[in-house]
């Protein structure tokens, strides 16, 4: 199999060990995630704000800088930017609100989360290497998404989930014809299922940063912003982090975009948020830690968030002091309660990931840290109706039903 042309080769993200990107790989020998590197003189030679405005509108805008495999593609990306004048009025350091706020909705993806980025491209690669069964740990959306584009590119799939995972999930898996194993346990017991597993079935792991092509897809959040702001970025974006791919993808397309001419130095302040029941990466930026430790005995009903083991944990805590960020944790019931809000005030139904960055933002705003005139971007990573579970017990709390009088 030939190297693909845009990827010159894959570099680990610790050690910086180059690997030939014309073969299956996964890990680098010391364990850490691989990264894909290209030709970004020969990419910003064709890759323009001119150029885009005729190429098709899904992420696959962006070829130069992708793994230029056949694409396994369902219309993923170029997602709406929604400007949040409501909700950022809502949010007031003294009496003025935020001027500038926008939500990036995710949960328009095909599948209905920001998950479809990072396998339509992994699928793609995987094909064109020949997998012949492909499989993955999830705590919800990641099953859906590989289940559905396992299914466009006519490979077999195999999900592996927690018990507890919610249940349109579930079924989502079941319908695009993927195995479904469900554990007793959370999504780390299933990446030790998975890790197990897959040499013995032959299977090609598509797990969160064990291969180098997911972060390339959600990386394109970051470029499809540099567009939408008509080549220009936000003062701050909040990113709902559980394995933190979207997050180590954005600041990796930065840095592209930095060596390709299109920005300087400054960056946005990335902000990680994360739930109080299951917050890793949290607890090490408050202890000024480069690592993360594992979180026992995690619990959210954000099922994304639910992640005590982050692989990504170095790259994540590099990046948020890269750029002056910050992380910080929200509750299950301020998550469900902002969720409500955002539906009410902008017509976005979000998933309690997304629903938690705008607690995050209300916070960051009443101390100061975002500054009113700032241009912030919310990240709403998935759509609410697949949270029917939670949605439904804490609008039932919010409706106190049963107390209704009745009528004789």
């Amino acid at each position: 199999m030939s190297t693909p042309l845009n990827v010159v080769e894959l570099e680990c993200s610790a050690c910086g060990k180059k690997y030939d990107a014309s073969v299956e790989q996964h890990l680098c020998t010391c364990g850490k995630p691989l990264l894909a590197r290209y030709d970004l003189k020969q990419a910003a030679a064709t890759l323009t704000l001119e150029s885009l405005k005729s190429r098709p509108r899904t992420l696959w805008r962006y070829a130069e800088v992708l793994p230029n495999d056949p694409p396994v593609t369902l219309g993923e990306g170029m997602t709406a930017l929604v400007p949040a004048e409501r909700l950022g009025a809502s949010m007031r350091c003294g009496h003025v609100g935020l001027q500038r706020l926008y939500v990036k909705d995710e949960g328009l993806n095909p599948t209905g989360s920001f998950k479809a980025r990072g396998m339509t491209t992994a699928v793609s690669r995987a094909k064109q290497l020949g997998a012949r069964a492909l499989a993955a740990p999830t705590a919800g959306n990641a099953g859906g998404a590989l289940a559905a584009y396992a299914a466009a590119a006519g490979i077999p799939a195999v999900i592996v989930m927690p018990a507890d995972t919610p249940a349109a999930n579930v079924m989502e898996c079941q319908a695009f014809g993927a195995k479904v194993v469900k554990l007793n346990g959370l999504i780390s017991d299933c990446g030790k299922y998975v890790a197990e597993h897959k040499d013995r079935e032959g299977w090609y792991d598509v797990s969160t940063l064990k291969e180098p092509y997911r972060i390339e897809g959600k990386k394109t959040m970051g470029y499809e912003l540099w567009e939408q702001f008509g080549g220009k970025l936000p003062d701050v974006i909040l990113y709902p982090t559980g394995g933190g791919v979207g997050l180590i993808g954005m600041c990796k397309a930065f840095d592209e975009m930095q060596e390709m001419g299109w920005i300087g130095e400054e960056r946005p302040r990335m902000v990680a948020v994360q739930a109080e029941g299951c917050a890793p990466i949290v607890r090490a930026w408050e202890a000024h830690q480069n690592s993360a430790t594992f979180f026992a005995n995690a619990a959210t009903v954000a099922s994304g968030l639910r992640v005590p083991g982050p692989l990504g944990d170095l790259l994540i805590l590099s990046m948020l002091r890269q750029t002056n960020g910050t992380a910080l944790t929200v509750t299950d019931d301020e998550m469900l309660n902002a969720g409500r809000e955002l539906a009410s005030l902008e017509g976005i139904f979000a998933a309690p990931e997304g629903a938690a960055t705008v607690v995050a933002t209300k916070k960051l705003v009443a101390s100061g840290w975002i500054k009113p005139d700032e241009t912030v971007v919310l990240f709403n990573t998935g759509t609410g109706y697949k949270y029917t579970e939670a949605w439904q017990l804490a609008l039932a709390q919010k409706m106190e039903i049963g107390k209704l009088p009745v009528k004789n």
